[in-house]
């Protein structure tokens, strides 16, 4: 069940936070904003996996052969996800952006 909840539920709804605070930010304040906010991103997510890590491998003992590429696989898709879907509004914005210079 540790394993379950660290190495898939977590990196998932981590990830899904960080994506949806994304999306909010490429629809108000734009796409700019929002490629400062994905660098941003990607140090606290690194932060966030090293956590994960540690708190699996050291505090909570599990296999780190195990929980480790289970743990790196569901935080490498999640970050496909991210990215397809912040690609989608960005060119959304773009979209309406250029609609409003061309009136």
């Amino acid at each position: 069940m540790e394993y379950f909840l660290l190495g898939v539920l977590a990196p998932i709804l981590l990830n899904l936070m960080h994506l949806l605070v994304g999306i909010y930010i490429i629809v108000k304040r734009g796409s700019i904003i929002s490629l400062g906010f994905t660098g941003i991103g990607f140090l606290t997510k690194t932060l966030g996996m090293l956590f994960l890590t540690w708190l699996g491998v050291a505090y909570f003992e599990l296999d780190f052969r195990i929980f480790v590429p289970l743990l790196t696989f569901f935080w490498f898709f999640t970050h496909l996800v991210e990215a397809f879907v912040i690609q989608h509004y960005m060119r959304k914005n773009e979209s309406k952006l250029i609609k409003s210079i061309q009136i």
